[in-house]
């Protein structure tokens, strides 16, 4: 993995090609690189991201942030009543008890 600026890459590597190739993970617009080395990587990655936020300026957009930390998700209307009954007894909210349970 690879970082600049709040935003994340993924990296590999193409034996036939002899090339790195990566793309950043953490938005939904689409930004790739490319290199020959770790140092032409890393150089191609953040200039990719400032690439990416000069055209967003220039068109007058605001760029995509990497992760709001709004999250929505489908339950059935069973698993939201368990859910919603398990935070209540834990004295947390809904989303509190949702982060604590999902946290790595």
């Amino acid at each position: 993995m690879m970082k600049y600026k709040n935003y994340t890459a993924g990296v590999e590597f193409d034996d036939e090609a002899n090339v790195f190739h990566g793309e950043v993970l953490n938005i939904r617009d689409v930004i790739t690189f490319e290199g020959t080395t770790v140092k032409d990587l890393r150089k191609a990655f953040k200039d990719s991201v400032e690439d990416y936020l000069d055209f967003c300026e220039k068109r007058g957009e605001e760029p995509e942030k990497p992760f709001s930390g709004k999250l929505v998700i489908r339950l059935t209307p069973d698993q939201h009543r368990e859910i919603f009954i398990a935070a209540k007894q834990a004295g947390k909210s809904l989303n509190a008890w949702i982060s604590e349970h999902l946290a790595f």
